[in-house]
Formats: structure tokens, sequence, C-alpha cells
């Protein structure tokens, strides 16, 4: 998944739980400055802050294999 998958998938759950980026950087206890970068896709986000911003919006990372192309 790329970033702007990631991006989308968090735009897209905040607006269906009505949250705004200032009430989700409050509640998943980071920078409101980080989320807007990685938001905008300016910045990187560490895994722990990506996590703690999956947490608030109910949604769970995952890593899988990849399918190979053979």
């Amino acid at each position: 998944m790329t970033n702007e998958e990631m991006i989308k998938i968090i735009k897209e759950r905040k607006d269906i739980l009505g949250i705004n980026q200032v009430y989700l950087a409050e509640l998943a206890e980071i920078g409101i400055a980080t989320l807007k970068r990685f938001e905008s896709g300016k910045g990187n986000i560490t895994l722990n802050n990506l996590q703690k911003i999956a947490d608030v919006l109910g949604l769970e990372l995952k890593l899988d294999l990849k399918k190979s192309n053979k």
C-alpha cells in the first residue's frame, strides 16, 4: 500500500466519523503539524504514530507477503 492510499483511507475514515485533523491529533496524542504533513504527503510518519491514528479511527495495520508475479 502506498502513502497516498493510506492517506486516502485515513481521510475517508475521518469524514465518516466526523473527526477533523485537530481532534484526531489530540485523540491520537500526536502533533497537529505531524498529522498535517503526513496528510498533505509532504512528510513521513513513524509507525508508532500511524498505529496511534489507526487505533483512534478503528483501523488495523497489517503486513502481508507480496504475491509473486511468476
